[in-house]
Order: C-alpha cells, then structure tokens, then sequence
C-alpha cells in the first residue's frame, strides 16, 4: 500500500458477489478527492451526465439556509486503484477502509451535491466538518462505471409533486396548499395528494399540485415569494366562493354528484380549468376589490360541459383536456371574457393565434 493514502472507518457489504464500502467522509473531503469526468469528452467516453450547473446553486442555498435540518442522501462512486480493508475482527464487517491518495475517485451518483457541496463551503467553511456517507465500488472501467450509472438512475423514481409537496414542511406555499386541502369544501376530502393525475374511477376531483399552481396564479406569486398573513384568507375566501357559484361544484360538495361523473363531463373539474381560475381570480380581485363576489356570480350561467365546441382549442385539443401553458391562459380568457375583465394585448395577442391554429386545423 502506498505511503499516503486516505483511511476511513467503513462496513464492507457484498452485491453480486463484489465486496463495496461504506464510510462517512467530511464534507470538506469532497471536493478534493471527488472528480467529475471533463465535460469536452465524448459522452460514449464518459460514464456520466453533464454537470447541470444551474442546479448547484438551488442546492448549495438548501444547505446553508437550513444547516440546523438538512439530508443529504449518499454519493456513490468507484475508485480507480488498489484498496485495503481491515477489518475489527475475523467476524466484522466494520473495520479500516485504506485508499492511496494516487487513486481516482469518479462520483457514479452525487455529482450535483458534490458541487453544491464545494460552493456552500465557500461560504460556510465551517459545514467541513460535517458528513455524508459515500458507498464505495471498486472501479472495473469504463464499461462497468457507465453501467453502474445507468443501473442506479433506471430504477430511481422522482416522487410525484403532489407528495412533495404533501411532505414538504419548509415551503411556506405547500404549508398553505395543505390547509386549503383540507378547509375549503371543494377541495375537502376531493383531492389526490399522491398522485400527479387523477384516474378515471377516482373519488377525488383535484390534486395537491393543482391546487399549489392555481393558487400561486391566484396570488400572483411564484414558488420562492415571501407568504403574507393575509394570503390564506384571500385564497380561502375565493375558493370557497367558487364552491357556492359553479352549480357542478354544489353538488359535489353536498355529495349529489361523484368526482367521475364530473371529470368526465365538465371541463371546471380539471387542473387547466383550476389554474385558469386562479389566473382570473387575481385578475378579478384587482379590477373589482370591493365587489368581485358579485362579479363571479356570472360563471353560474357559464356553460363547462366538454361537449360544448367553445373548450376546443383552450381547455381541449382535440377533446382531451390539456393544461399546457397554452391551454391554461385561452381557458383564462374565456373566463374573463365570461366575467366581463378586458383581455391585455398580449392576452388579445393570443386569442388571434389560438383563432389561427384552429382554423388551420379545420
């Protein structure tokens, strides 16, 4: 073994039928031993993505702004040399992990919070001290690292928005989105928070992520803005109001109607529909501050059912609903036309490209 070398404390484990590590390595380690592969190789000569640098500093702003309760999963990577395992006993699996310092460190998974990692330590040098657990292979080439990449991201599965922001204790905006859940009658009890889509059969009307993007659009605000005291009763008190106006919403909520029977005939019971009403409440509010209940008394006269040819082309393509961003603002504007708000130009702008497309479509 060479004369320098770094030693970790590590458990050895064995995967089809190879023996890799696992140690905790100080974040301040990280930089210096973790290479990523030059990004001017060929990508059949690598064995990972490019680095997404636009990621890095969202991450490196998650560490620090929340040293005191952050989690960091494993970085996984494969070691180019010669190493020694000793361990405690005969009968242990913990014991000395022995790396020449010669030997090249390739992250397999991790790149992004291995470079996060290095820029919060720029500004925080004290996070050095802190750790992350790193699972250690050992490096069989080229084809191998490439297949050990790919093998780790096959099989890793990004949890849906709904359940992030379910689970997600820190955004003030999800905190919101979960009260609304379970205090405004048409979201009470009607809403998937699993699931980013809603099936066919379902009991449930919205999901969780609908309701957080048609409120953000109802407040006008995006992920990262500041949440004010009076938000939550602005956006409970128009949702609740769109409960009692859209005739389809009253029954659901006094159980006369079931969410399938809805989703299946009306377009307000999908999430373009939902964000459009967002876009058109804040609109609403800021035109008539004093009387815009009145104003939305308009949409019980407004015909939703998808078999009405208007949806065409706004919240439809092709009579199955859409809630691209197209989509989303021409159902706006239909809404606000409804209610009688004067359309921007750029809205007007949109309208004549959404009349285009459907006539050359015909």
């Amino acid at each position: 073994m060479e004369a320098f070398s770094y030693q970790f404390v590590a458990l050895r484990g064995i995967q089809a039928g190879k023996e890799y590590y696992v140690a905790m390595c100080p974040l301040k380690l990280i930089p210096k031993i973790f290479l990523f592969d030059e990004e001017e190789i060929p990508v059949e000569l690598r064995s990972q993505r490019t680095l997404n640098r636009a990621r890095i500093p969202e991450i490196a702003r998650y560490l620090l702004d929340n040293k005191d309760d952050y989690v960091f999963s494993s970085l996984t990577a494969s070691i180019d040399g010669e190493v020694l395992f000793q361990p405690l006993d005969s009968n242990s699996f913990a014991g000395m992990l022995t790396i020449p310092m010669k030997s090249r460190f390739l992250i397999n998974d991790g790149q992004h919070r291995r470079a996060a990692i290095e820029e919060a330590l720029r500004e925080n040098p004290r996070l050095g001290d802190e750790t992350i657990s790193v699972v250690f292979f050992i490096d069989m080439g080229l084809q191998r690292s490439q297949q050990l990449f790919a093998d780790l991201n096959t099989h890793a599965i990004r949890p849906t928005k709904s359940i992030g922001i379910l689970y997600d204790h820190r955004d003030p905006f999800s905190i919101l989105s979960r009260r609304l859940m379970t205090e405004i009658p048409i979201f009470k009890g009607l809403t998937e928070a699993e699931k980013t889509n809603v099936s066919q059969r379902s009991s449930k009307l919205f999901t969780l992520s609908a309701i957080y993007q048609a409120t953000l659009a109802l407040l006008n605000k995006h992920k990262n803005d500041e949440i004010y005291n009076e938000d939550f009763p602005v956006a409970k008190e128009y949702w609740t109001a769109l409960g009692e106006v859209i005739p389809e919403w009253r029954l659901i909520i006094q159980k006369k109607v079931s969410a399938s029977e809805l989703r299946q005939n009306y377009v307000h019971s999908h999430g373009v529909a939902l964000h459009a009403l967002g876009i058109v409440g804040h609109r609403l509010m800021e035109l008539y501050p004093q009387n815009w209940r009145e104003q939305l008394q308009k949409l019980e006269e407004l015909d939703w059912a998808r078999t009405n040819p208007m949806w065409e082309g706004r919240a439809m393509t092709r009579a199955k609903m859409s809630k691209s961003v197209e989509n989303v603002k021409l159902t706006a504007n239909l809404i606000m036309k409804t209610l009688d708000i004067p359309l921007t130009n750029s809205e007007l702008d949109l309208e004549k490209l959404g009349n285009l497309v459907q006539t050359m479509k015909r």
